[in-house]
């Protein structure tokens, strides 16, 4: 037991790999709030694109490998068309009408919408994995604990269930495997899916009530003021990461306006 926490004091006394490492997790979520709220006042293609690329020349404050940013961003870059989708054929056509058929209109106007919507997809999810990919989960619990001043039941609750993910997902691969093992898992895929999924929910309630009575055991749920081993502070990295955010909005918005692309979403 001594070896493990002298390793976590060495571990808290290294220094930050990155410059993001630095930040508290409340302030990163500030900061993802505002790079990602004022994209939501216009549906213009000049905004994202400028948020995306402001965003992406920070890469390397963020510690982020760009291979890692690229395999954690592929959801987003298969998602983003299908969301354009719907506004290229049913959105309000507006300008040459390219193609018509039954409900659905393609014209200038719902491939612009299209090609917006579909940055705009982008730009909201890239700073969500720019600031959270490092994020330990207890650190993350004692800013929202001593910064933000939430609640202790709901602050200890939402670290178990990110620690228990980990195991859900070690728990899938272990099932798979045993399946594969087994020969029964090299036909019916949705089949075997559903199967999996079963036994795994399964096992999801059993370890939640295992847990959820361990920690009252524990006074995890009484009134009581709770104290934490580890302090958790701001610095001088959280505002100039809040001013950062607010100037890549400012310009986002701002070329927007420029450029007469901005479109206010009400209009």
């Amino acid at each position: 037991m001594s070896a493990v926490v002298a390793e976590r004091r060495d571990l808290d006394a290294e220094s930050p790999r990155a410059w993001l490492d630095g930040v508290n997790p409340v302030t990163r979520l500030l900061a993802a709030v505002v790079l990602s709220v004022p994209l939501f006042a216009s549906i213009d293609a000049v905004s994202a694109s400028v948020a995306v690329l402001l965003e992406l020349a920070l890469l390397p404050f963020t510690g982020v490998a760009l291979a890692v940013l690229a395999r954690r961003a592929l959801p987003l870059v298969a998602f983003a068309p299908i969301a354009g989708l719907s506004m290229l054929l049913y959105a309000e056509p507006g300008g040459t009408v390219h193609a018509r058929f039954w409900l659905a209109t393609i014209s200038d106007e719902s491939i612009r919408l299209a090609v917006a919507v579909a940055l705009r997809v982008i730009a909201l999810g890239i700073p969500t994995i720019l600031l959270f990919s490092r994020v330990d989960p207890t650190r993350l619990a004692d800013a929202l604990a001593q910064v933000a001043h939430l609640p202790s039941r709901f602050v200890l609750g939402v670290l178990a269930g990110t620690r228990l993910l980990g195991l859900f997902i070690d728990d899938w691969r272990s099932l798979s495997m045993a399946r594969r093992a087994r020969g029964v898992a090299d036909t019916g895929a949705i089949r075997r899916f559903a199967s999996m999924a079963f036994v795994l929910l399964v096992f999801a309630v059993r370890r939640g009530s295992k847990l959820a009575v361990a920690m009252e055991a524990r006074a995890f749920g009484s009134g009581l003021p709770r104290t934490w081993a580890r302090p958790s502070t701001l610095s001088w990295r959280d505002g100039v990461l809040v001013v950062v955010a607010v100037a890549i909005m400012a310009a986002a918005i701002g070329a927007a306006v420029a450029t007469g692309a901005f479109r206010f979403v009400g209009s």
